[in-house]
């Protein structure tokens, strides 16, 4: 580092720009798959009527968080257009176009893709309830005062990130070691890869391992988390301490988290959070000699400084203050009694608090949706309902989908943790009586072929994986148990 200018972590803008770009991607496109049978004009939960609930009072117009939306008629159209322009900047910002330019192009480009998808997750209500949203939303603010190639990255950015990261891993570890025993006993991952919401095609083999293992796992978590993120600040040593020692320090930092969100990839399906954390995790890794010119950045006082021109080094270092003034709250909830855990302290969901999996479940319940072409549901055959992620069909291997967020599949998961099935589940089902064809998009199998069955209801069991004597004797991945009904039969009335 020099100065106001990281001259070493050109490598790390790439990695971060690109990353970050090529996430919002998969966020525009799971939202131009998803949004409209969900939280269309024809939803689920419609943003219509969010938005109606919004004008019609001031604590409606208070809580509803920034959306263009407010301004501008929703319509699925007006929705389809967003998801489009969002992924054309992306992809620009991906290939790197915008970043040829002066750095307040791809600052506009970043600052769009913000404010564009801010507009959807603030109708998103629980489908998008998920705190990787409001993630890729403060990364995406961040990214936009990264600079261009015509410019060495700007020092106080890059701290910024390390700053997520930590408020990240630290704020994750922090509510693991408050949350459930299991994470002081160390016995949290022998249930985690059965139980998590939605298994990967190596869930089970990592599930099956000793538990040795498991234990070791969670150790290897908590060091990642609790004691790593410290060191990722090392690099700043290095506008005092001269030679290699902290850029290696913040590198290997780095390097920890990058691996322990590896492992999460091949092992889960939790959206695009481990993709963008390692993307983040990466603004630790300096590089010398990567895109910066040799010797130290050229300066021209006042006009340009380390190398960057003057009114940048305003607009990043007023980034700087204001995050400096927003993050009081989220540092204090880091060491708070009570943490809160993926929480907002700002309508601009700016300087977050994150976190995940305090406790771990035990065991697995999952809700099977049946149907019936048959008048009489008491001696009826019922035929299930296939999800695309979610276990169902126990000899299918789970898929892998991450970094692409299937949301109906992560919602059904959560169901059987409330304490009353939420109304959007029985929309759902009326809307697979209707037979409506972007419902049932959202879906892997509809038994019915597109016709209206005559009967739906909702069964859970209790799934888990078999073990390998059972796999060899039956070809099945899960053994399921415990049927008990949750809901129905329920017909339209005819």
């Amino acid at each position: 580092m020099n100065g106001f200018a990281a001259v070493d972590f050109e490598f790390a803008r790439q990695v971060l720009q690109r990353g970050i770009a090529a996430l919002f991607v998969v966020a525009f496109i799971s939202t131009l798959n998803q949004f409209r049978p969900l939280l269309g004009e024809h939803g689920l939960l419609p943003a219509t009527e969010l938005l109606a609930w919004a004008h019609s009072s001031k604590r409606g117009r208070r809580l509803l968080h920034p959306t263009l939306f407010r301004h501008v008629r929703y319509t699925d159209r007006r929705l389809v257009a967003l998801c489009a322009a969002g992924i054309v900047v992306a992809t620009a910002l991906v290939i790197g176009i915008p970043q040829l330019g002066p750095p307040w192009v791809p600052m506009l480009c970043f600052l769009a893709l913000w404010l564009g998808y801010m507009s959807i997750t603030s109708l998103g209500q629980t489908f998008y309830g998920f705190g990787w949203e409001m993630l890729l939303l403060e990364a995406g603010f961040l990214a936009a005062f990264l600079g261009s190639h015509a410019q060495p990255p700007p020092t106080v950015v890059i701290v910024l990130f390390w700053w997520l990261v930590f408020r990240l891993e630290f704020g994750a570890g922090m509510i693991k070691i408050r949350g459930g025993r299991e994470w002081r006993d160390l016995t949290a991952l022998m249930y985690h890869h059965e139980t998590q919401p939605m298994p990967g095609p190596l869930s089970r083999q990592a599930h099956l391992l000793p538990a040795w293992f498991h234990r070791g796992e969670v150790v290897g978590n908590h060091f990642a988390q609790l004691v790593v993120p410290w060191f990722l600040f090392a690099p700043l040593l290095g506008l005092w301490v001269p030679g290699p020692v902290p850029a290696i320090v913040g590198a290997v930092a780095a390097a920890i988290v990058i691996a322990t969100q590896l492992w999460l990839i091949i092992t889960g399906n939790f959206a695009w959070l481990n993709w963008i954390t390692v993307v983040l995790a990466s603004s630790a890794i300096g590089v010398p000699g990567i895109g910066a010119a040799p010797g130290p950045p050229a300066s021209d006082p006042p006009w340009i400084i380390d190398g960057m021109p003057l009114y940048w080094v305003v607009v990043t270092g007023a980034v700087g203050v204001l995050y400096l003034v927003l993050s009081w709250q989220p540092l204090h909830n880091l060491f708070a009694h009570r943490q809160l855990m993926n929480a907002s302290f700002n309508r601009w969901q700016l300087a977050n608090a994150y976190g995940a999996f305090g406790t771990v479940t035990k065991q697995r319940i999952e809700i099977v949706v049946e149907g019936t072409m048959d008048e009489d549901p008491t001696g009826a055959t019922w035929h299930e309902y296939g999800f695309k992620g979610k276990p169902g069909d126990l000899r299918r291997i789970p898929r892998q989908y991450a970094p692409y967020h299937l949301r109906l599949d992560w919602l059904m998961w959560f169901l059987p943790l409330g304490r009353s099935l939420d109304d959007w589940f029985t929309t759902f089902l009326v809307r697979l009586l209707e037979a409506d064809a972007p419902t049932l998009r959202l879906l892997a199998h509809d038994p019915f072929d597109g016709r209206r069955p005559r009967w739906v209801r909702a069964v859970s069991y209790r799934y888990r994986f078999t073990t390998h004597a059972e796999f060899r004797e039956t070809r099945t991945r899960w053994a399921r148990d415990r049927r008990r009904p949750v809901m129905g039969p329920v017909s339209l009335r005819r």
